[in-house]
């Protein structure tokens, strides 16, 4: 479908509309950058039956397009957000792998200018306080126990804009710096972690409100001691991400977290291999090798992140895990908004809310983005 010429649309019609209670055929209207209940008089674009979904919300990304938020680089970290951005992810995070301290002081401090420009939704620091048994893609050297003092040094210089951290809440301390996190108004995810469900769900209790892709780097589910994931699935405080490339997770297992819990988050925990191929790259100071699309620690199995995007994500949502478009949507979009807090402004297309959003084709795949009622 050709794009419209006139970035100024006030009513896209003979649409069907995604919307959290189903989908309505009729028109959606924006006004100065939001939905609005009524149109406007500017352009009118008639869509032809397409879908128009919610733009979508990552909360875990670490890059795209060759680029990575790791360095904070501001060249680097617009790329990146601009890849995932023409891909239907109109709300991204910026989430940063283990690092020395000083490292990651850097990163921060680069990536919050982005943030107070609203390239950036916010960061996201996936370690330094993680379980070595379950570390992943981090480089174990680098990994120590949760510090307050650093953790408050981060918090300062990303000047309101870390909203998440990651940390297993097994080690020492952890816990108060849970509470800490709260208090903060950061919030903690559980995540790369070898605790059992009883240690997860004090983790809960203290605050922590978001489980670290779900399944992966963390103790496995298992019928006499549930663990992290059962203890995630069953509390109603907690959102769970979840990496839906058929690689991190299988559709059928998938499957039965959207069953188990309304509160399934979809991300692409994507590295700067997304959008450019097999080949050699570098997650933090970790080799990875991407062969047929799968991210691998060099000359080992870890995986190392995804190669997707959250185009992909949701749309192997409704192929593959079998889910309802409007639930898929939801999942890539509104409880991710919810789990960060920012669902007053975006996530579902509702007047009033930011004009974010995606027209797809008969397949399901992107016909083009609108960010704050501009094409992008």
């Amino acid at each position: 479908m050709p794009k419209p010429a006139d970035d100024h649309i006030t009513s896209l019609v003979n649409a069907r509309i995604v919307l959290p209670g189903g989908v309505r055929e009729g028109a959606l209207h924006i006004t100065g950058g939001t939905i609005a209940a009524e149109p406007g008089s500017g352009a009118v674009l008639d869509l032809g039956g397409r879908y128009v979904v919610p733009g979508f919300v990552d909360m875990h990304v670490h890059g795209g397009a060759g680029a990575s938020y790791q360095l904070g680089r501001p060249d680097e970290a617009r790329r990146a957000a601009d890849f995932h951005l023409a891909h239907g992810t109109t709300t991204t995070m910026a989430s940063l792998v283990t690092g020395d301290p000083d490292e990651l002081a850097a990163a921060v401090a680069g990536l919050a200018d982005l943030a107070a420009d609203g390239v950036l939704a916010g960061i996201h620091l996936e370690g330094p306080y993680l379980a070595r048994d379950r570390c992943g893609a981090h480089d174990p050297a680098l990994l120590r126990a949760p510090d307050p003092a650093e953790f408050d040094r981060l918090v300062r210089i990303g000047r309101g804009h870390v909203r998440m951290i990651t940390l297993a809440p097994e080690l020492p301390g952890a816990l108060d710096l849970v509470r800490a996190a709260a208090d903060a108004g950061v919030i903690a995810a559980v995540g790369h972690t070898d605790g059992t469900g009883e240690t997860a769900r004090a983790a809960f209790d203290a605050g922590a409100r978001v489980a670290t892709h779900l399944f992966n780097a963390m103790r496995p589910l298992h019928h006499r001691e549930g663990g992290p994931i059962a203890a995630a699935l069953n509390d109603p405080r907690v959102t769970v991400e979840l990496i839906n490339d058929g690689v991190h997770v299988e559709s059928a297992v998938a499957r039965l977290a959207f069953a188990a819990s309304p509160r399934v988050a979809l991300i692409t925990d994507a590295m700067a291999a997304a959008g450019m191929g097999d080949g050699d790259y570098r997650l933090g100071v970790m080799d990875v090798e991407v062969r047929d699309g799968r991210a691998l620690l060099a000359g080992g199995t870890s995986i190392a992140g995804s190669t997707i995007t959250m185009a992909d994500a949701f749309r192997r949502a409704v192929t593959d895990v079998g889910l309802p478009i409007e639930r898929a949507a939801a999942a890539a979009s509104l409880t991710p908004a919810r789990a960060l807090g920012i669902d007053s402004r975006v996530g579902s297309l509702e007047p009033g809310k930011d004009a974010d959003l995606a027209v797809l084709d008969d397949d399901l795949r992107i016909a083009w983005v609108m960010r704050k009622g501009r094409r992008v």
